[in-house]
């Protein structure tokens, strides 16, 4: 496809891009910045280290770890040990909501929970330590789990933070007791976290209670942490459509859910990136096939309805979906009918973590909005080209350092849900069965595609195109603004949310309207365009 506006050359836009970086950081960089065409999808480098000195927009591992798939799991304990700052940095920054059934049912979000290191345990070790907060907390709250991070200092000095967890569940008996080796220089971003954290759910959390559960239809949410109320609105839809949902990985859930997902007859993945080993591992063991489906934005929401009722193939099933996408879509078009004609033809940029930067575009599309360019903050070449590339990608020593789970299918659990004909003809049929085609193959043609984006190319990206929205962190927020640029923070969606399904639509149409056409970034001038006379002098006295 043809991009809907009229585009600066975007080989000129790369030149300019990467012409201010000494010769060896442009030579690297220009490998994570290329030219999108859909229909020769072009390799992109992604999954590498960042250039030192170069501000980064991602995050380390214990992030994705902690902060990311346990975080949002509402009666676990989690417990970083490490310094009182690591833990501190993941209290509830992504705003994961949960709802217990009863104000009595436990609900740990709202802790922040830390061995609080101090130089002498750096210094001496601080096993003991975790085995003190490993024990207050049991005494304390009685949880179903305690989970331990490690920081930075803990691989450091050599803590074991796995023989302490074994040795308190253990002594405990009746509380799951595990452990997570995430150091945050563990891997090149918070993307080894997410996979160290799948690594550990599947060993010691799924599987662990085989009572099968009433309901027809039956799957696991992957990917989707219930950020600004994401997943009520999916479990709204769900519900409605007749759909069980056993467990979600890991928004509004529970460590009994997740230790029941085995018994799901699907798994749909929304966060590729983050979860996309849980679906291969548990297909594997238990014979449960995995398909990657978008609940951000009303079109892609019925889309992956229709998907999930094909897939399980009940004439009811495909009748009742269509029943409630007629009841919820007149809503979502009525703001749509309104809304777009202010929206119709702005551009939009979008340089989001996960699946994010992907899926919204979806909804800026819905709006009549052009994304031109885009990009992830920790992804693998496959969350751009698709994971036709997989067998292409060479295993390098920062992937070596997470540990690759030997997963065989399990003597009495597994039991494929589907059979290879099953699968093949629904593959026939237009069903991503274990596949995802990448965020590339959806931009249109000419747009520009940048991994790990820099706060100087951000910079230069905005000064050149002129986005009417640019979509990012908190990290990025207030410098864009000041640029004129209005940011709509999606890691955490700020004050707004929810996005997904049908209602979550209408939220964001409503937001982004009212961003883009605030005439108050007309009043704030870019450090571009003001005049000489306005612009900041230093002088400099030669010593």
């Amino acid at each position: 496809m043809q991009a809907k506006v009229n585009l600066p050359d975007p080989s000129l836009i790369t030149e300019e891009l990467i012409n201010k970086y000494p010769a060896k950081v442009a030579k690297k960089r220009r490998k994570s910045i290329v030219v999108n065409d859909p229909e020769t999808t072009p390799e992109v480098q992604a999954n590498v280290r960042t250039v030192p000195g170069i501000i980064t927009q991602r995050g380390c591992s214990y992030a994705g770890c902690k902060g990311v798939v346990l975080g949002p799991t509402r009666d676990i304990v989690n417990i970083v040990h490490g310094p009182i700052g690591c833990s501190f940095y993941a209290w509830l920054t992504r705003r994961n909501q949960t709802r217990p059934e009863t104000p009595e049912h436990e609900n740990y979000i709202t802790y922040c929970f830390s061995t609080d290191m101090q130089e002498e345990h750096v210094v001496f070790g601080g096993e003991k330590k975790l085995k003190v907060a490993i024990q207050e907390a049991y005494d304390l709250f009685h949880p179903k789990a305690i989970a331990i991070f490690s920081t930075c200092p803990v691989g450091l000095i050599g803590d074991d933070v796995h023989a302490a967890s074994r040795e308190m569940k253990a002594k405990f008996g009746d509380c799951n007791v595990f452990g997570f080796s995430c150091e945050g220089y563990r891997g090149v971003s918070q993307s080894a976290g997410h996979h160290i954290a799948n690594n550990g759910v599947f060993k010691h959390m799924v599987g662990n209670n085989n009572e099968v559960k009433a309901g027809k239809f039956k799957l696991n949410l992957l990917g989707e942490y219930n950020i600004g109320g994401d997943a009520f609105e999916i479990e709204r839809i769900f519900d409605k459509c007749g759909i069980t949902l056993v467990a979600s990985f890991s928004g509004n859930s529970t460590v009994g859910a997740i230790e029941n997902a085995h018994t799901a007859d699907l798994n749909v993945i929304m966060c590729h990136r983050s979860i996309n080993y849980m679906g291969d591992m548990m297909e594997t063991k238990y014979g449960i096939p995995w398909m990657k489906v978008n609940f951000v934005g009303a079109e892609s929401t019925t889309k992956s309805l229709r998907k999930i009722a094909e897939y399980f193939g009940d004439e009811e099933l495909k009748a009742r979906v269509e029943e409630v996408i007629a009841e919820e879509m007149p809503a979502v078009k009525a703001i749509i009918d309104e809304i777009r004609p202010r929206t119709e033809g702005k551009t939009a940029m979008l340089f989001v973590g996960g699946s994010r930067a992907h899926h919204y575009q979806d909804l800026f599309t819905e709006l009549g909005m052009t994304t031109i360019a885009a990009g992830y903050e920790f992804a693998h070449r496959d969350d751009y080209e698709g994971r036709e590339v997989l067998p292409k990608i060479k295993i390098d020593a920062d992937s070596k350092n997470i540990e690759e789970l030997k997963v065989t299918a399990d003597p009495d659990l597994y039991n494929p849900r589907k059979t290879e004909a099953e699968l093949e003809e629904l593959k026939a049929k237009g069903l991503e069965i274990n596949g995802y085609e990448g965020m590339m193959k959806q931009m249109m043609k000419k747009t520009l595609v940048v991994d790990d984006v820099s706060h100087y190319e951000s910079e230069k990206l905005i000064e050149l195109y002129k986005p009417d929205i640019f979509c990012a962190g908190i990290k990025e927020k207030y410098v864009v603004q000041k640029m004129g640029v209005p940011l709509k923070q999606l890691h955490s969606y700020d004050y707004g949310g929810p996005y997904t399904g049908f209602k979550g639509a209408v939220n964001f149409y409503k937001d982004i309207d009212r961003m883009v056409n605030n005439p108050v970034w007309k009043m704030i001038k870019a450090p571009w365009e003001k005049a000489e006379s306005e612009s900041l002098e230093a002088s400099y006295v030669a010593s």
